[in-house]
């Protein structure tokens, strides 16, 4: 029988690994909400904008999963420096391997694991400034050029990321891309709109997948004199659909004695 992280590596579309996961959250109570998919789309669109050559599948993979030990109260400080070991822990009983795991790990700095992974410094930067973009409870959300100032010279200050320049010109070339609807917006500010508007995780995913995602990457492609990013193939395949839906819980139910057992 093939393991949870098998299941989910060997499914190539984006859309079905969220649904999956989606899935496991219901299951499992890991922590999946909609800034996950919020992050996991700015992570898709700097990944085509910048052509890094890493495992696109493997990131994407650990930026739905590596947050799974989170929790909501950011008071509670010692979970807050603990999460990323615990969930990259976490991970390895449901089959990853170890650098899968020490790429989750290397999500915030508190363990101290070194030396850091390239994939790592990707989802650093995309988690904290994708989660400097949306409201909190304390605060309203920062506007991008505002969230760039605070990633460079707070949150990083005195500390290496290799692609921090790189995901600023991105930040700024996205910031140019205008979505038209009843307001015209920039892209991150629509993503985070659909966010808020979306009643639950599986409309934001839906709406995601079928509305953002076919508008921004042509937008991008008509914007650019070469074409860099890769288009949705089927924005229209199913999504929570009875079919697909029984499929990933007939392979989860497959799966639970190697997933439950270490909840």
């Amino acid at each position: 029988m093939d393991s949870f992280a098998e299941y989910i590596l060997n499914e190539p579309d984006l859309a079905s690994k969220m649904e999956i996961v989606y899935y496991l959250s219901k299951k499992t109570n890991i922590f999946f909400d909609k800034t996950v998919i919020f992050k996991t789309e700015i992570l898709r669109l700097f990944l085509n904008y910048s052509k890094i050559e890493v495992d696109n599948n493997l990131i994407l993979t650990a930026s739905l999963l590596c947050n799974c030990k989170k929790i909501d109260n950011a008071q509670d400080l010692d979970r807050v420096h603990t999460y990323a070991k615990d969930g990259a822990d976490y991970l390895s009983t449901l089959g990853f391997g170890k650098r899968f795991c020490k790429i989750c790990e290397q999500i915030n700095r508190y363990s101290g694991s070194n030396p850091r992974e390239k994939e790592s410094d990707i989802l650093e930067l995309v988690d904290q400034f994708g989660g400097m973009l949306l409201d909190r409870p304390e605060r309203i959300g920062f506007k991008p050029d505002e969230a760039l100032v605070l990633l460079e010279h707070r949150n990083l200050k005195d500390l290496y990321n290799r692609y921090l320049t790189v995901f600023i010109d991105f930040v700024n070339y996205i910031e140019t891309i205008q979505m038209h609807s009843l307001v015209n917006m920039t892209a991150l500010r629509r993503l985070a709109k659909i966010l808020y508007e979306s009643d639950g995780i599986a409309n934001y995913i839906k709406n995601i997948i079928w509305e953002y995602e076919p508008q921004v990457d042509k937008l991008i492609n008509e914007n650019l004199s070469h074409e860099m990013f890769e288009s949705v193939e089927n924005p229209n395949r199913p999504l929570f659909s009875q079919e697909t839906t029984q499929k990933i819980m007939s392979h989860l139910e497959s799966l639970k004695n190697g997933v439950e057992s270490n909840q």
